[in-house]
């Protein structure tokens, strides 16, 4: 089995990007299960029901979570949903909205937060090892073919960590968040395939997919200024592609970078 997994889709032109690469690719790696991160899809922020179906018209069979999964409130009823395929992060308190982990063609989908997260880095979260301890664990009794993690977090050091913490347990650990692809997509000692960050889909030249005019003020003056999207210049798209053994592992991972 072939599964590919999408860097954070980024606005529009981050949909129009997916829409653009995905169905040839599909075509030409052979790819039997497409997971992509939602939680930047709109407007960067969180997903709507309108561009759910547009990812899924376009290849996308299932949607993973971060910070701002649970922004807008059209798409809670699909995060509660076990039979739809978008998920937020497991690791949020007891109480919160929607499901952290469901299953797609017999693979386990699991998204966790890591403890500190920008802007989030306040807000309560659990811890994401015990966490997922708790859910392989329990889990043990259901069939799965594989166990995608997805590892949305600000420090390198978790992301390490994690993918070695649950290497020969799970098919992948896939870090994201930080809109960059890191070098070192690799197979674990124990069959694991790990990346630190996969990357995102979107405008190339801009900061994580943000027009550099409306940071540097912030940064270099210290003014309050608002996120506002890179609509223009070349495009990018990121993702990983992993072949799932007989044995719930991974055979191998290949780094996926489109530039256009």
């Amino acid at each position: 089995m072939k599964v590919l997994y999408v860097g954070d889709v980024m606005g529009e032109v981050g949909v129009e990007v997916v829409e653009k690469i995905l169905p040839t690719l599909r075509k030409e790696k052979k790819i039997d299960l497409i997971i992509a991160q939602a939680e930047n899809v709109s407007d960067g922020k969180g997903i709507t029901l309108e561009d759910f179906k547009r990812l899924k018209k376009a290849g996308v069979n299932f949607f993973t979570g971060g910070n701002w999964s649970l922004y807008r409130e059209e798409t809670i009823p699909a995060l509660e949903d076990p039979k739809q395929p978008i998920i937020r992060p497991a690791n949020y308190p007891k109480g919160t909205p929607g499901r952290g982990f469901k299953y797609i063609n017999d693979v386990l989908v699991i998204s966790l937060l890591g403890q500190i997260v920008g802007r989030d880095s306040d807000k309560q979260v659990d811890n994401p090892l015990s966490v997922v301890d708790v859910i392989l664990s329990d889990q043990k009794r259901t069939h799965a073919v594989g166990t995608i993690v997805n590892f949305h977090g600000d420090f390198s050091s978790e992301k390490v960590i994690i993918g070695h913490y649950l290497d020969g347990r799970v098919t992948a650990v896939i870090g994201d968040h930080w809109h960059v692809p890191t070098a070192d997509a690799r197979i674990l000692p124990k069959g694991t395939a790990h990346i630190t960050d996969v990357g995102m889909c979107g405008v190339l030249n801009a900061s994580l997919g943000i027009k550099f005019d409306s940071v540097i003020p912030r940064w270099r003056d210290g003014e309050k200024t608002l996120n506002a999207l890179e609509t223009e210049g070349p495009r990018q798209f990121n993702a990983i592609l992993i072949e799932v053994n007989k044995d719930g592992l991974a055979d191998s991972i290949e780094q996926i970078q489109r530039v256009f």
